[in-house]
């Protein structure tokens, strides 16, 4: 099944997605369906252009990250893969939703893109291992994560520079996991203003979906509608010879097979400051304790 959130006359509302249009569910978002099941009964379908997609699951619980997982992304950066995950994390000031604004702060002019497939928790899972993992899987959805290059460097640690808000464009849908035979098997690719930026395969996993629940499990338990995506593959911009960053109005595409497409705006937060410490809090203004 093919699950969304979306909003109409101001109502947030959940369906299914179908050939026919969206089929209404009730009240909520993909996190009704997680906690409740499957309504009974299905409401009337409605034509998605006529209401706006919200991201699947608004308010994850968790959002854990995992960097450096894909072999090519490896590569072009000339490292040698990790020998366990490196995990950092959101919040869920960082969702967005598809088509949503992505406001580029004066804080950053290396903002990237990270086209990345995301594992939702259905199940509970502390301290369990990769054999029993995916009875823990309730679908999939593709995740952004946007990132400041600049800041990424300079915070030397991710916090700011991936967590900030709307730095996590989420959906349009969650996939059940039923209907993805194999999340190791799908091409994913993303795009800017048309021009492919990144193309490859969740083949590419260093540490694959069952690996990644059962590590981060052993320390933090995984609770239903919480958020893992996995990493990104090669052509991010800031690899590219000579690096690309995004600029106001830029259309970002993600796209995955088997999932759909997301696509978000890139817009300038103004006014811009030429001097770059300090629109990043990093000159006048930081008082030290």
């Amino acid at each position: 099944m093919r699950l969304l959130a979306y909003r109409r006359d101001g109502e947030l509302r959940f369906g299914h997605q179908t050939d026919a249009g969206i089929v209404d569910l009730g009240a909520g978002d993909v996190m009704n369906v997680i906690r409740d099941g499957i309504p009974v009964r299905d409401g009337e379908t409605i034509d998605p252009a006529s209401v706006e997609i919200q991201a699947p699951i608004g308010r994850p619980g968790k959002i854990v990250c995992i960097g450096l997982n894909y072999a090519d992304h490896c590569r072009e950066q000339g490292n040698e893969p990790p020998a366990y995950p490196k995990l950092f994390a959101k919040f869920a000031n960082a969702v967005n939703r598809p088509g949503g604004i992505v406001r580029r702060p004066a804080a950053t002019e290396k903002l990237d893109l990270e086209c990345e497939l995301a594992v939702v928790i259905g199940q509970g899972a502390s301290g369990i291992g990769p054999e029993e993992a995916m009875e823990h899987v309730f679908g999939y959805t593709i995740l952004n994560d946007v990132s400041m290059r600049d800041l990424q460097r300079e915070d030397q640690q991710w916090l700011r520079a991936k967590g900030s808000d709307g730095f996590a464009p989420t959906g349009p849908v969650v996939v059940t996991a039923d209907e993805i035979r194999d999340p190791h098997a799908l091409r994913m690719s993303s795009s800017v203003n048309g021009e492919t930026w990144q193309a490859s395969s969740t083949a590419e996993m260093v540490f694959d979906v069952p690996s990644l629940i059962a590590f981060v499990s052993r320390t933090m338990t995984l609770e239903p509608g919480d958020v893992i995506a996995t990493g990104t593959p090669a052509g991010v911009g800031h690899y590219h010879q000579p690096p690309r960053y995004l600029v106001d109005g830029d259309l970002v595409r993600c796209q995955i097979e088997g999932i759909g497409v997301l696509e978000n705006v890139i817009v300038d937060q103004q006014p811009r400051i030429a001097d770059h410490a300090l629109a990043a809090g990093m000159g006048v203004g930081v008082v030290r304790a």
